[in-house]
């Protein structure tokens, strides 16, 4: 199974970056990874609805239509890291082709994203920026798969 993670816009801290970068190869053991950083422009004086609006047909743009979507949001169910691993477990014996994780920008989802979504995912009751979001997920991912072949990471 693919794994496909879609940002929008690029990761603004090194230190982010630079976290991004270590999970994402020890992951590439594991799984395909693929991650789009999507190009986003300035869209200053328009409400954020519409900034919603611009940028979920961006992320459409990028979600193979047969892909398992998982969107990222405050509302939505909490997994424990060994859920997460069954979870990705499942859908490979399901025989999922892609995995797709949504992460919306600084205003969230639109609400389209989320319905879309076949699940939709908490990392934490608490907020985040969306640039931390996409660390936490890459660790929680690497963790998912070294529960998987049961490594020593996990514990």
């Amino acid at each position: 199974m693919k794994i496909q993670l879609l940002f929008l816009g690029k990761t603004k801290e090194t230190y982010l970056t630079m976290g991004i970068d270590d999970f994402s190869n020890r992951l590439s053991h594991y799984t395909q990874l693929e991650i789009t950083s999507i190009k986003i422009k300035n869209l200053k004086g328009k409400s954020d609805r519409e900034i919603r609006a611009y940028e979920s047909g961006l992320l459409s743009k990028h979600i193979e239509p047969n892909a398992y979507r998982v969107a990222l949001d405050s509302t939505g169910v909490q997994l424990s890291s060994d859920e997460l691993s069954q979870m990705i477990e499942t859908l490979e014996k399901r025989s999922v082709k892609k995995l797709c994780f949504v992460i919306g920008g600084p205003l969230g989802l639109a609400n389209e994203q989320k319905q879309r979504a076949d699940v939709i995912l908490s990392l934490s009751p608490m907020t985040f920026t969306h640039d931390m979001c996409r660390l936490l997920l890459l660790e929680q991912l690497y963790r998912a798969y070294t529960i998987k072949a049961g490594e020593k990471y996990h514990k």
